[in-house]
């Protein structure tokens, strides 16, 4: 595999200063859901002289012992694509076919429904089906690239690449959470996200020269809270989605030419509603 032109490693921190955003929002998403559980007549905090300051209600205290509950999701994302360049990509560098080629992380969104059964005091399997709205892009660069007259497929100049498609994903996963603490509790996700492209955006043709294959597999994982409201419980979680399959699929110009792997990487906040 090789290694991503200098000048443009930068762009493969964004995933990551992307990941602390969102872990900072999920840490301030707790600390206000924690302040905002409703006081009523349960469990009583004292100052002095015995004096009642506050008394918290456990919300939906049954909520538990229900076998099934159905919800919503909306969730915001940030995608890109873990890319590995091919053999001809390492003998053009510098050359008249020379060029980079750098994935960028690029923001989508996702809406969906959820199906959570219970399967033990610990443990729920989630069926949570949806629909994505992603564009993936490479950044492409001349390193010496000029076009060949008699090359057809030679673009005049070279421009990043865009993969936007809208896709159905159909997520598994197995959920386990801790005791509830009051109106609280922490839970860990994992599982396996199959994935159907249902349509392909492509608005430009001068930047969407590559294609990707129509499905895909990601192992995902995750780290969420539970947090229990009089009438339903909201869920804010953050995932990370890595791609199983080779997305890559040839065709004869200069930028499908330099890469030889594509794998899909998201990055993505979950606001759930059961």
């Amino acid at each position: 595999m090789a290694t991503p032109h200098l000048r443009h490693q930068l762009h493969l921190h964004r995933s990551q200063i992307g990941r602390v955003a969102l872990v900072s929002f999920l840490a301030l998403a707790t600390s206000i859901g924690a302040q905002a559980q409703r006081k009523s007549s349960s469990s009583a905090s004292r100052g002095k002289g015995g004096r009642v300051k506050s008394i918290t209600v456990n919300n939906l205290p049954g909520y538990d012992d229900k076998w099934f509950h159905p919800g919503f999701y909306i969730a915001p994302h940030s995608s890109r694509y873990k890319l590995e360049q091919s053999a001809a990509y390492i003998q053009n560098l510098n050359t008249n076919r020379g060029v980079t080629a750098n994935a960028i992380s690029s923001a989508g969104f996702s809406v969906g429904f959820v199906g959570d059964a219970r399967l033990g005091d610990y443990f729920n399997l989630r069926f949570a089906p949806g629909v994505s709205f992603i564009t993936r892009q490479i950044e492409f660069k001349p390193l010496g690239y000029t076009p060949v007259a008699t090359n057809l497929n030679d673009p005049a100049e070279i421009v990043t690449q865009e993969v936007g498609a809208t896709q159905a994903d159909f997520p598994l996963l197995l959920k386990f959470h801790s005791e509830r603490r009051r109106n609280t509790r922490m839970y860990v996700v994992g599982g396996v996200k199959p994935s159907v492209n249902v349509g392909t955006r492509r608005k430009d043709e001068e930047r969407n020269q590559i294609t990707a294959a129509n499905t895909d597999v990601a192992i995902e994982y995750g780290v969420g809270l539970d947090l229990f409201y009089p009438f339903f419980k909201f869920a804010p979680e953050l995932r990370f989605s890595h791609g199983l399959k080779n997305l890559y699929e040839p065709s004869n110009n200069v930028y499908s030419n330099s890469l030889q792997s594509l794998r899909s990487n998201t990055v993505t906040l979950y606001l759930t509603f059961e």
